[in-house]
Protein backbone atom coordinates (compact mmCIF):
# COMPACT_ATOMS: atom_id res chain seq x y z
CA UNK A 1 0.00 0.00 0.00
CA UNK A 2 1.22 3.49 -0.55
CA UNK A 3 0.73 6.51 1.59
CA UNK A 4 1.53 10.04 0.05
CA UNK A 5 2.16 12.66 2.81
CA UNK A 6 0.14 15.53 2.96
CA UNK A 7 2.04 17.56 5.59
CA UNK A 8 1.61 18.29 9.27
CA UNK A 9 1.08 14.48 9.67
CA UNK A 10 -1.74 13.92 7.20
CA UNK A 11 -1.51 11.37 4.30
CA UNK A 12 -3.44 10.25 1.95
CA UNK A 13 -4.19 6.06 1.03
CA UNK A 14 -6.52 4.19 -0.55
CA UNK A 15 -9.48 3.52 1.87
CA UNK A 16 -10.49 -0.42 0.93
CA UNK A 17 -13.57 -2.45 2.07
CA UNK A 18 -11.27 -4.57 4.86
CA UNK A 19 -11.39 -1.09 6.49
CA UNK A 20 -14.89 -1.04 6.73
CA UNK A 21 -14.51 -0.83 11.04
CA UNK A 22 -12.30 2.12 11.11
CA UNK A 23 -14.27 3.95 8.32
CA UNK A 24 -17.58 3.66 10.30
CA UNK A 25 -15.93 4.79 13.82
CA UNK A 26 -14.73 7.73 11.57
CA UNK A 27 -18.75 8.20 10.14
CA UNK A 28 -19.82 8.10 12.95
CA UNK A 29 -17.08 10.80 15.04
CA UNK A 30 -18.51 12.71 12.08
CA UNK A 31 -22.15 11.77 11.01
CA UNK A 32 -23.81 14.70 11.68
CA UNK A 33 -20.83 17.18 9.85
CA UNK A 34 -20.56 15.18 6.94
CA UNK A 35 -24.32 14.88 6.31
CA UNK A 36 -25.40 18.44 5.90
CA UNK A 37 -24.58 18.44 2.47
CA UNK A 38 -23.82 15.05 1.17
CA UNK A 39 -25.84 11.37 1.74
CA UNK A 40 -22.36 9.50 2.38
CA UNK A 41 -23.44 8.72 6.19
CA UNK A 42 -26.85 7.52 5.28
CA UNK A 43 -24.61 5.32 2.94
CA UNK A 44 -22.66 3.85 5.35
CA UNK A 45 -25.30 3.50 8.80
CA UNK A 46 -23.55 0.22 10.16
CA UNK A 47 -20.74 -1.84 9.15
CA UNK A 48 -22.49 -3.67 6.58
CA UNK A 49 -23.82 -1.06 4.43
CA UNK A 50 -19.88 0.99 5.17
CA UNK A 51 -18.42 -2.01 3.99
CA UNK A 52 -20.60 -2.34 0.77
CA UNK A 53 -19.91 1.42 0.11
CA UNK A 54 -16.61 0.83 0.40
CA UNK A 55 -16.94 -2.22 -2.14
CA UNK A 56 -18.69 -0.31 -4.63
CA UNK A 57 -15.49 2.02 -4.93
CA UNK A 58 -13.19 -1.30 -4.84
CA UNK A 59 -15.50 -2.59 -8.03
CA UNK A 60 -15.20 1.16 -9.68
CA UNK A 61 -11.43 1.26 -9.57
CA UNK A 62 -11.29 -2.22 -10.84
CA UNK A 63 -13.51 -1.39 -13.68
CA UNK A 64 -11.52 2.07 -14.00
CA UNK A 65 -14.81 4.28 -13.64
CA UNK A 66 -13.84 5.62 -9.82
CA UNK A 67 -11.36 5.91 -7.40
CA UNK A 68 -11.38 6.41 -3.20
CA UNK A 69 -8.73 7.44 -1.17
CA UNK A 70 -8.70 8.28 2.70
CA UNK A 71 -7.68 11.62 4.61
CA UNK A 72 -5.38 10.24 7.89
CA UNK A 73 -4.10 12.51 10.45
CA UNK A 74 -1.56 11.38 13.30
CA UNK A 75 -3.07 7.74 12.28
CA UNK A 76 -6.83 8.64 12.47
CA UNK A 77 -8.85 8.59 9.49
CA UNK A 78 -10.52 11.73 9.49
CA UNK A 79 -12.15 12.24 6.00
CA UNK A 80 -11.08 11.29 2.27
CA UNK A 81 -11.23 12.44 -1.14
CA UNK A 82 -12.49 10.27 -4.42
CA UNK A 83 -13.08 10.46 -8.26
CA UNK A 84 -16.99 10.01 -7.97
CA UNK A 85 -17.00 9.52 -11.73
CA UNK A 86 -14.09 8.75 -13.78
CA UNK A 87 -14.22 8.32 -17.56
CA UNK A 88 -10.72 7.31 -18.84
CA UNK A 89 -12.21 7.10 -22.54
CA UNK A 90 -14.13 10.87 -22.15
CA UNK A 91 -11.42 12.59 -20.43
CA UNK A 92 -13.68 13.34 -17.48
CA UNK A 93 -14.15 12.73 -13.88
CA UNK A 94 -15.57 14.12 -10.98
CA UNK A 95 -13.88 14.50 -7.71
CA UNK A 96 -15.41 15.04 -4.56
CA UNK A 97 -14.62 15.22 -0.86
CA UNK A 98 -15.63 14.84 3.25
CA UNK A 99 -14.04 15.37 6.49
CA UNK A 100 -15.24 15.03 10.12
CA UNK A 101 -15.17 17.93 12.12
CA UNK A 102 -12.71 17.80 14.13
CA UNK A 103 -10.08 17.99 10.90
CA UNK A 104 -11.48 20.88 9.67
CA UNK A 105 -9.68 24.18 8.63
CA UNK A 106 -6.74 22.57 7.92
CA UNK A 107 -6.43 22.21 4.33
CA UNK A 108 -6.06 18.72 4.38
CA UNK A 109 -9.25 18.41 1.59
CA UNK A 110 -7.47 21.09 -0.70
CA UNK A 111 -4.22 19.05 -0.54
CA UNK A 112 -5.69 15.27 -0.91
CA UNK A 113 -7.93 16.72 -3.43
CA UNK A 114 -4.64 18.48 -5.45
CA UNK A 115 -3.03 14.95 -5.14
CA UNK A 116 -5.89 13.21 -6.91
CA UNK A 117 -6.71 16.18 -9.48
CA UNK A 118 -2.76 16.39 -11.02
CA UNK A 119 -2.93 12.15 -10.98
CA UNK A 120 -6.05 12.27 -13.09
CA UNK A 121 -4.59 15.43 -15.14
CA UNK A 122 -0.57 14.54 -15.70
CA UNK A 123 -1.15 10.73 -15.64
CA UNK A 124 -4.07 9.99 -16.36
CA UNK A 125 -5.04 12.52 -19.29
CA UNK A 126 -8.10 13.87 -18.20
CA UNK A 127 -8.99 16.68 -19.69
CA UNK A 128 -12.00 18.06 -17.31
CA UNK A 129 -12.48 18.01 -13.92
CA UNK A 130 -15.70 18.34 -12.24
CA UNK A 131 -16.64 19.59 -8.83
CA UNK A 132 -20.54 19.27 -7.84
CA UNK A 133 -21.70 21.21 -4.82
CA UNK A 134 -24.38 22.09 -2.74
CA UNK A 135 -24.72 26.16 -3.42
CA UNK A 136 -24.82 25.97 0.80
CA UNK A 137 -22.11 24.17 1.37
CA UNK A 138 -19.38 26.98 1.21
CA UNK A 139 -16.25 25.33 2.81
CA UNK A 140 -16.37 22.71 -0.05
CA UNK A 141 -17.26 25.88 -2.56
CA UNK A 142 -14.33 27.74 -1.32
CA UNK A 143 -11.94 24.37 -1.65
CA UNK A 144 -12.85 24.28 -5.27
CA UNK A 145 -11.97 28.24 -5.94
CA UNK A 146 -8.43 27.48 -3.95
CA UNK A 147 -8.01 24.40 -6.61
CA UNK A 148 -8.13 27.31 -9.10
CA UNK A 149 -11.65 25.84 -10.63
CA UNK A 150 -14.44 27.80 -12.59
CA UNK A 151 -18.14 27.92 -11.63
CA UNK A 152 -19.62 26.77 -14.53
CA UNK A 153 -23.58 27.38 -13.44
CA UNK A 154 -25.77 25.94 -11.05
CA UNK A 155 -28.54 23.67 -11.59
CA UNK A 156 -31.32 25.38 -9.31
CA UNK A 157 -33.52 22.75 -7.28
CA UNK A 158 -31.68 19.77 -9.11
CA UNK A 159 -30.96 17.98 -6.09
CA UNK A 160 -33.35 16.55 -3.66
CA UNK A 161 -31.53 15.98 -0.39
CA UNK A 162 -33.39 15.00 3.40
CA UNK A 163 -36.92 16.63 2.09
CA UNK A 164 -35.41 19.97 0.61
CA UNK A 165 -34.72 20.40 -2.48
CA UNK A 166 -31.11 22.18 -3.12
CA UNK A 167 -29.30 24.01 -5.49
CA UNK A 168 -26.05 22.35 -7.00
CA UNK A 169 -23.10 24.28 -8.61
CA UNK A 170 -21.13 22.88 -10.77
CA UNK A 171 -17.01 24.32 -10.52
CA UNK A 172 -14.49 22.56 -13.01
CA UNK A 173 -10.94 22.72 -14.19
CA UNK A 174 -9.59 22.03 -17.42
CA UNK A 175 -6.22 20.44 -17.96
CA UNK A 176 -4.77 23.26 -19.71
CA UNK A 177 -5.96 25.24 -16.94
CA UNK A 178 -4.47 22.89 -14.27
CA UNK A 179 -0.96 22.73 -15.93
CA UNK A 180 -1.07 26.40 -15.79
CA UNK A 181 -1.28 26.40 -12.02
CA UNK A 182 1.74 27.20 -9.85
CA UNK A 183 2.49 23.73 -8.45
CA UNK A 184 -0.97 21.82 -9.36
CA UNK A 185 -3.89 24.23 -8.30
CA UNK A 186 -4.24 27.64 -7.29
CA UNK A 187 -3.55 29.24 -3.64
CA UNK A 188 -2.61 28.27 -0.09
CA UNK A 189 -4.22 24.99 1.72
Amino acid sequence: MFAISLGDGAELRPLEPWQAEEFLAHMDRGREYIGRYVGLPDAAADLDSARSWLQSYADKAAADTGRLYGIWLDGLLVGGVLFRVFNASAGTCEAGCWLEPAAAGRGLVTRATRVIIDWAVRERGMHRVEWYVSSQNTPSINVAKRLGMSRDGVLREDFLYRGVRQDTEIWSVLAPEWRSLPAGGAGTS
